[in-house]
Parts: structure tokens; C-alpha cells; sequence
């Protein structure tokens, strides 16, 4: 090749690599306010979870991934993964029997907790100490005053209790009267053990009562229960990566909302989930484009989040690569206004000092920094929690946990600040394809990993 034959190679090729930097993907606000239009209208009512309206929203993400080139994931036929869902109603008319004394709902007794079933066990004393209560299915303990008795509940069904009672406190009593027994749901294919639990409240005196009976059977009688059979519906897209033993990013965000309220007020939850699956519907967009990356990269949009996190656990149960493979998960909640307490155009990441993930994307340049409310539990309380118990390391990005459209009517698209969420959006692109791209994995912190149930 002559001298000028090679000078004018290389400076077709300085042009490219320019022209390929000047041309670097930009999310654009028309492409966000479009999906928020379909998902946040008034057609898809709210995307009840679990209802036709969530599988509607679940059939558009899949559809968009199919059109951005993402393939279906491993060992699926389809972009969709359905899950059956029980929802099972209360009677109002639950009883407790424990010897010779019942005890009915309303009149001596006080339901927290009701799984529908006639559970029964004997009686065993768990006393005012969680780390001491004795296995049992049926533990009789006394949480103090002050205290809402989430703990002491949980403490006894790791001891496998099915049914436990409390000696009745004012708080616990306030609490109850504030949040009577709802409506619950679980995975129709759960195992016994998974959301059979009954907790219920009884009177200091009927405690008392109680202690003298240990050792005979309690059962408890849910009454005549209502069930209903649904389905939820996750949508999953894949992006094949060059290296298959270099693992799988999986980015993920929920689509359901709270549907439609009994007056019918649709409740379309622009900003809850509407805004991540946005998200990450236009990161499939980009990191779609150009060549493959090392790593395959899994984009899913979970159903029924709003009643328990059932789609996302599902999917850890049913994952269409092994949870080894998953290398981290990043989960997008809520990024449709900005918290003000933060710098601008920065999301907080929950549990952001468990692990390297978050300071490794922000040193990439994407716009997240640590959890303003660590008291709050945001950790704990979306998507990625599920799979954070299994190992994975997994967080999520929110644009302002507590914003005051949360769980609102308000939550709807004029309360949307859509510039900030095409920021929010672009910030992340690099970060994540160069994380697809590399042989970086992140780790847990030293005590990080959150301890499996």
C-alpha cells in the first residue's frame, strides 16, 4: 500500500471513530413520553396486577423488545412468562378454638394476618424473646408495647409456626383497627409454607387464658373464604452476548400499578412502575444497538410487584438462565420526578453501601448516589430484594422513593418530570454497556448480602 493509499485509511478511519463518538445514542423525550402515553393511559386502567390490563402492558414491552432486535430469553418459546396467581379473600367470621374457649372475630379476637386455611397445631408458649422461641406450629407469645409485632411474626414462622397469637398492646390494637385484614395473594404454585401464615391478637386476659391451655390443640376456622384464580405476567427480551461464559446483566423494573379503586378512580402509576419499565424499555433500545456485548444482557419487566414482588419471584424460581449466571441486577423504580433533596438530575440506589455495583456505574458516569432513607427499607422493599436473597447482587435506582404522588391518584403523566427521566436514562447507557462489556463483576460489601429467610 503507497504512502497515500494509508494516509487516507487512517484518516477515514479517524473520521468514523469521530463520527461513531458524535453519534453516540441519544434517548429521545418523544420516545419516553410515548411509552408513558400507552402505559399510563387510560386504556390500561391502572395495570392492575394480575389482571388482562397488566398482561396488555406485559404484551407492549414485549412486543418493543421483539422490535428493538432483543431475542427471546434461553429455553423460551415467547417473550412472555405467566405465573397463576390465588387471591384469596376473608370471611370476616374467622374463630380460634383452644380447648374449651372460642374466641370469634370482633368479639375476643383480632385478625393481623389470615391465610385462608384451617390451620391447627398444639399450643406451645414462645414467651417475649424471639431468638428463644422453641419450633412449634403454634407459638402463644407477648411482643411489648410499642412494637408492631412484624418481627416476633416472622421469628415464629422461621420456627414453623402456622398460627400464631399475640397477647393484644394498644399499638398492636391501633394498628390493627388502622389496616384491617385485606384481600392477600400468592403464587397459586407456592409451596404450604409460603403465605400460610395466621396472626392473630387476643386480649391480656384470653393470653392468660391461653398459657393454661398449653400443650391442647388450637385451631383456627378462616370462615367461608373467597378465592379467585389469576394470572401475572412477566415480559423478558434477550440480548445474546459474544462470550457465554462471561454471565448475564439482567436490568429489570415493574409494570403493574394498583388498577382501578372501587369508586373508579384509575390509578395509572406514571411514576410507580410506568417510568422504569420506560426505562427500561429504552435501554433495550440502546444497548440493542452496535455489536454484541461480552455478556448477554436479560431486560424484564415483572408483573404483580404491587401484591407481594409475585413476578419477580417467580422468575427467581423459574429463571431462563441459571441465577449463577446473573452477574448483577439493576432494578428501576419510581424515576419519574426527582427528589429534591438531591443534587440535580442524580437518582438515589438503595442499599448503595452493600456492594461495588453502585460506585463502579457512578465512576462510569451514571447519575446515582446513596439512599437518602436507609430507615426507610428501600432495599427491601422492590424487585430486586428477591434476588439479592439468592445472592445475586442486585439494587434499585429511584428518582424520589418518597414522593407524594406515591400510591396516589396524582400519579399520573402531568405530574411526570419527563427531562429529568430522559437524563436519568442516558446516564445509564454507558455505564451498563461498558459493564456488559467488560470482565468487571460486582461484589458484596463485607456484611452486605442480605441473609436468605
Amino acid at each position: 500500500m503507497s504512502k497515500r493509499h494509508v494516509l487516507i485509511a487512517a484518516a477515514i478511519l479517524a473520521f468514523t471513530s469521530a463520527s461513531a463518538h458524535a453519534q453516540e445514542w441519544q434517548v429521545k423525550q418523544d420516545w419516553v413520553a410515548a411509552h408513558e402515553a400507552f402505559l399510563a393511559g387510560d386504556a390500561l386502567r391502572g395495570r392492575g396486577s394480575a389482571t388482562p390490563d397488566e398482561g396488555v402492558a406485559a404484551a407492549y414491552v414485549a412486543a418493543m423488545f421483539q422490535s428493538y432486535g432483543l431475542g427471546m430469553a434461553p429455553g423460551m418459546t415467547s417473550y412472555l412468562q405467566t405465573a397463576g396467581v390465588t387471591k384469596t379473600t376473608p370471611s370476616g367470621h374467622t374463630s380460634l378454638t383452644v380447648g374449651g374457649l372460642t374466641l370469634t372475630q370482633g368479639t375476643g379476637l383480632t385478625v393481623l394476618l389470615g391465610s385462608g386455611n384451617a390451620n391447627a397445631g398444639a399450643l406451645t408458649i414462645g414467651g417475649e424473646d424471639p431468638a428463644a422461641f422453641p419450633a412449634a406450629e403454634v407459638l402463644l407469645i407477648a411482643p411489648p408495647e410499642g412494637n408492631g409485632g412484624g418481627a416476633w411474626i416472622n421469628a415464629a414462622g422461621a420456627k414453623g409456626a402456622n398460627l400464631v397469637i399475640l397477647r393484644e398492646t394498644d399499638f398492636l390494637k391501633a394498628a390493627a383497627t388502622r389496616r384491617p385484614p385485606r384481600p392477600s395473594s400468592r403464587l397459586t404454585e407456592a409451596t404450604p409454607r409460603q403465605g400460610q401464615i395466621d396472626a392473630v391478637l387476643v386480649s391480656a386476659a384470653d393470653y392468660d387464658r391461653l398459657k393454661a391451655l398449653a400443650g391442647t390443640t388450637a385451631a383456627i376456622d378462616p370462615g367461608a373464604v373467597q378465592r379467585v384464580e389469576s394470572v401475572t405476567t412477566n415480559a423478558i427480551g434477550f440480548l445474546p452476548g459474544s462470550d457465554p461464559t462471561a454471565g448475564v446483566l439482567l436490568i429489570s423494573a415493574h409494570l403493574d400499578h394498583l388498577g382501578v379503586r372501587p369508586d373508579g378512580t384509575i390509578m395509572h402509576g406514571a411514576n410507580d412502575d410506568a417510568s422504569g419499565t420506560t426505562a427500561v424499555l429504552e435501554l433495550a433500545h440502546a444497548l440493542a444497538s452496535g455489536d454484541a456485548h461480552r455478556r448477554g444482557i436479560l431486560f424484564v419487566a415483572y408483573g404483580a410487584e404491587e401484591i407481594g414482588g409475585l413476578g419477580s419471584t417467580y422468575f427467581g424460581e423459574h429463571p431462563p438462565v441459571p441465577l449463577t449466571d446473573i452477574v448483577a441486577n439493576l432494578e428501576i423504580e419510581m424515576i419519574g420526578a426527582q427528589d429534591p433533596k438531591m443534587e440535580p438530575g442524580v437518582m438515589m440506589m438503595t442499599g448503595f453501601d452493600r456492594s461495588n455495583f453502585g460506585t463502579t456505574l457512578r465512576a462510569r458516569g451514571a447519575l446515582v448516589a446513596p439512599d437518602l432513607y436507609p430507615e426507610q427499607n428501600f432495599f427491601q422493599r422492590s424487585d430486586n430484594y428477591s434476588l439479592a436473597l439468592k445472592g445475586i447482587v442486585a439494587h434499585t435506582v429511584s428518582g424520589w422513593a418518597v414522593t407524594p404522588t406515591y400510591h396516589d391518584a396524582t400519579d399520573d403523566i402531568a405530574h411526570l418530570d419527563l427531562p429529568f427521566m430522559t437524563r436519568a436514562i442516558q446516564s445509564l447507557i454507558e455505564p451498563l454497556r461498558w459493564m456488559a462489556s467488560s470482565d468487571f463483576t460486582p461484589e458484596w460489601s463485607e456484611g452486605g448480602r442480605p441473609e436468605p429467610r
